[in-house]
């Protein structure tokens, strides 16, 4: 001090301006980082140029510091926000613009739902499809007229009561019982229903004696008992046409007769049943007129009808088989079978009224089925049934001897004239 007098004190800077400006320089630094980032990103992306021409960063930040300190001249850089300079690393680049660009690359997480916890949760609904319930009526009215078909099977069988005629024929028929099996087999399926594409024509062959007729006779008795009318015929060609010369008017007599029956029956809904017999001496006009009405396309009332062709013809075919086959190892439902195809062939080579028959073979009869004859004859005619008498009559026939048993020559045929003359 000269003088007494103080020494002129510098001016002091208002702290308010001091702290507005290195405001000021804080804001205009971070805009240089962010340019920085944003040049130093740019030049990381693949197929830019190296950033080896570039200044550094670090140098260019402090180039940037350094002008301005000249610019604020002598305030202190203490004054400057002290969170700008206390952490070093928010000015290095490399570290944070490498990890903000490879969060970039991830994928966003898809947020999850979250409920509150007052609201219920509900599993999504199933929408039911209309055509399963089209489907299940469907299925309903198919079972429903499934039922109704068997009904009406059961309905029609019970008409003819097919039941009571196997009865009836396993008491009466001896010795045939595959034959009346294959009878009943026939005519239940036929008769389980009223419409059919063609008639049934079912023809018993075999030797004389056998019970061909028999079964005949109880056919036409049991079905004119179970249908009301007159809706069985039978017909016996030696009776009805027994002279060869009148072959026109017995064609005539016969289709009069079958037209009649089948119109009247098809009105009430019922099958008519013809039985021919001793077809052999049917001449052949009058097998063409039978056969006439055996074809499938004709008017529904000629399809549903019953012909039974009782014949002779192919029993001496039947017995050579018999005899022949009685001790061979095939079965006797193979052994059947064969014999129907062997007689069947033969019908057709003697007229093609029999191609659409169902050949049912009467085979020969043994000599316990004879006494049997003897025994129903005798008991019908009153007689009382003796072991020993009835033996006696049996033996009194004559017989084919076979290591199986004897066979009747005739069958039952005298059965009845042996018991007339007791």
């Amino acid at each position: 001090m000269e003088g007494g007098q103080p020494s002129p004190q510098p001016a002091q800077v208002p702290s308010g301006a001091m702290v507005s400006s290195s405001v000021r320089a804080v804001i205009r630094l971070r805009r240089k980082f962010r340019i920085l980032r944003k040049s130093r990103m740019r030049s990381t992306l693949p197929g830019e140029s190296s950033l080896s021409l570039t200044p550094s960063p670090s140098r260019l930040l402090q180039r940037q510091i350094s002008l301005d300190r000249t610019k604020l001249g002598s305030t202190p850089v203490s004054h400057l926000h002290h969170s700008s300079f206390e952490k070093p690393q928010y000015f290095t680049f490399e570290a944070p613009v490498e990890s903000s660009f490879r969060r970039k690359k991830k994928r966003r997480r898809s947020r999850v739902v979250l409920y509150p916890e007052s609201s219920r949760k509900y599993l999504p609904t199933e929408q039911k499809s209309k055509a399963k319930r089209c489907l299940l009526l469907l299925v309903a009215i198919v079972c429903f007229q499934i039922l109704n078909a068997i009904e009406n099977l059961d309905d029609n069988l019970q008409k003819y009561d097919l039941d009571g005629l196997e009865k009836v024929l396993q008491r009466g028929v001896f010795g045939q019982k595959a034959a009346m099996d294959s009878i009943m087999e026939l005519l239940r399926d036929y008769l389980a229903t009223h419409i059919h594409s063609q008639p049934l024509v079912i023809s018993f062959n075999g030797p004389s004696g056998v019970g061909k007729s028999h079964v005949g006779r109880l056919l036409a008795k049991h079905f004119r008992s179970v249908m009301e009318g007159d809706f069985v015929l039978q017909y016996y060609v030696m009776h009805h046409c027994p002279d060869p010369q009148d072959g026109l008017a017995c064609q005539e007599h016969l289709t009069n007769r079958i037209t009649d029956m089948v119109t009247r029956a098809e009105v009430e809904e019922k099958i008519p049943v013809f039985i021919l017999d001793e077809v052999e001496f049917m001449s052949p006009g009058l097998l063409d007129t039978l056969h006439s009405f055996l074809q499938p396309r004709q008017s529904n009332e000629f399809l549903n009808a019953i012909y039974v062709l009782i014949s002779s013809i192919g029993g001496s075919e039947v017995t050579r088989f018999v005899l022949q086959n009685i001790s061979s190892e095939l079965s006797p439902q193979r052994r059947r079978e064969e014999l129907s195809q062997s007689v069947h062939t033969l019908l057709v080579g003697t007229h093609p009224l029999w191609e659409v028959a169902e050949v049912v073979p009467f085979v020969l009869l043994g000599k316990w089925d004879i006494m049997n004859c003897f025994l129903d004859e005798m008991v019908g005619e009153g007689f009382y049934p003796d072991q020993s008498h009835i033996e006696s009559l049996a033996g009194q026939l004559s017989y084919y001897n076979t290591k199986a048993g004897e066979f009747a020559i005739t069958g039952c045929k005298q059965v009845v004239a042996k018991v007339n003359l007791l």
